[in-house]
């Protein structure tokens, strides 16, 4: 996985009628793609969360505090159990998404976006992918009723996963 080519983001409602995009900027990954039999392809990331961003500094230090506790649990994995090709750019991608000492399984589509060499002859391979998860189901049930009977953050959470690998070389 290339994190400077990366980016793993989310999207939640805030008020129930504005959203609020964030991402984490440290991560990692490997795996391996296998494009004539994608049930042999595996993937593993790393994400610390410690690294969470919205581009607020108060309200990402809530959100490590109140819904990560990024004290007990600094880092986020995700370690796939199944890819399926589903059509030519569609893949399919089971696996176990760990938050807070909480494992639970996500499925999320991902589109093949393309192959290309870069100028230093190693080939960069993309993937777009998302999947709206519920985040009480980690444990992340800090909230707050509206004064109009709605929450302040909405349980759902949609992750959207912009990916970039490199192709190391076989002895690599």
């Amino acid at each position: 996985m290339d994190p400077a080519h990366s980016r793993l983001a989310f999207v939640a409602r805030h008020t129930m009628f504005t959203k609020v995009h964030g991402q984490f900027n440290e991560f990692e990954g490997n795996g391996h793609l296998d494009p004539d039999n994608a049930a042999g392809s595996r993937a593993h990331v790393t994400i610390q969360v410690s690294s969470v961003d919205t581009g607020n500094a108060q309200r990402d230090e809530a959100l490590r505090r109140d819904f990560f506790a990024a004290a007990q649990f600094p880092q986020i994995t995700f370690t796939s159990t199944a890819v399926r090709k589903i059509e030519s750019t569609h893949y399919r991608v089971n696996g176990d998404l760990t938050i807070k000492g909480t494992t639970k399984p996500v499925t999320v589509e991902f589109e093949y976006t393309g192959s290309a060499k870069d100028p230093k002859g190693a080939t960069r391979v993309g993937f777009m992918g998302s999947v709206t998860v519920n985040r009480k189901d980690w444990g992340m049930t800090w909230n707050a009723v509206l004064e109009t009977g709605g929450l302040l953050v909405s349980n759902n959470v949609t992750l959207e996963l912009d990916i970039a690998v490199i192709k190391l070389a076989p002895d690599g």
